[in-house]
């Protein structure tokens, strides 16, 4: 590799940098090739590793690159296109969902945002449903499931099960009520140490947190966030893949 020194360009330095990076991306380098270190690469391109940082971070919320643990920050591959929720009026664990229930476990400690969602008051015992989706033999996105434990009969029966039995039984239970609708948003995040885990990726990696809150006798009967990984996900809604496209 030459050395490249950066024009000066009234955008952000590290946003021509993108640029730059972008198109060397296009001719230089390989789905899944190893890209240099940070080192090798600021001074390419006669930066500071800051900026050079910043640039390769916008790259990866793009989906151009990939941080890999033990590996290095590789060239991703297209996104791949992952429907949400293409039936509205189906809970989650109908047929033809392809989430995998994990485990499910029952506390009384939810995110606050949760419980605003669901209603419920403090000391209210919940149910959390884990549950994770594949896409192309890769994990695409992991999801917790609050279900209020008053909606699943025999907690104790549940609690004897095994783990993916658990998660089961507590979707069989929501998929015996009259499901309303539901309502959902969708928001840019970075991945907890947990999701991180899940979908092979580090700590703080941008990620699309999808909420959605289920309804039924009019009142919130479930909460789902859904956290997919930003890299190699496009998101499409609605009846078909032909939906509108998020971050694609």
């Amino acid at each position: 590799m030459g050395t490249t020194q950066l024009e000066t360009a009234p955008e952000p330095k590290y946003w021509h940098l993108r640029t730059v990076l972008s198109e060397a991306l296009d001719s230089e380098f390989a789905v899944g090739e190893i890209l240099p270190n940070e080192r090798e690469l600021a001074a390419r391109f006669g930066v500071a590793r800051a900026t050079l940082r910043q640039a390769l971070e916008q790259l990866e919320l793009e989906g151009r690159l990939q941080r890999r643990r033990g590996v290095g920050t590789t060239v991703a591959p297209p996104r791949v296109g992952v429907a949400v929720d293409p039936a509205r009026h189906t809970w989650p664990g109908a047929p033809g969902d392809d989430w995998q229930p994990q485990d499910a476990t029952a506390t009384e400690a939810v995110p606050a945002a949760v419980a605003r969602l669901l209603e419920t008051a403090p000391g209210d015992r919940v149910h959390i449903v884990r549950r994770s989706r594949v896409t192309g033999g890769q994990p695409v996105a992991a999801e917790l499931l609050y279900v209020p434990s008053a909606l699943v009969p025999g907690p104790s029966a549940v609690a004897s099960l095994s783990a993916p039995a658990r998660a089961r039984a507590v979707l069989n239970a929501l998929q015996e009520r009259e499901l309303d609708g539901q309502d959902r948003t969708v928001e840019l995040g970075s991945a907890r140490a947990e999701d991180a885990r899940q979908l092979d990726r580090l700590p703080g990696a941008p990620v699309l947190v999808v909420t959605t809150r289920y309804v039924s006798a009019g009142r919130p009967a479930a909460v789902a966030v859904a956290t997919y990984r930003a890299d190699t996900c496009r998101l499409t809604f609605g009846e078909s893949d032909a939906g509108a496209l998020l971050a694609g």
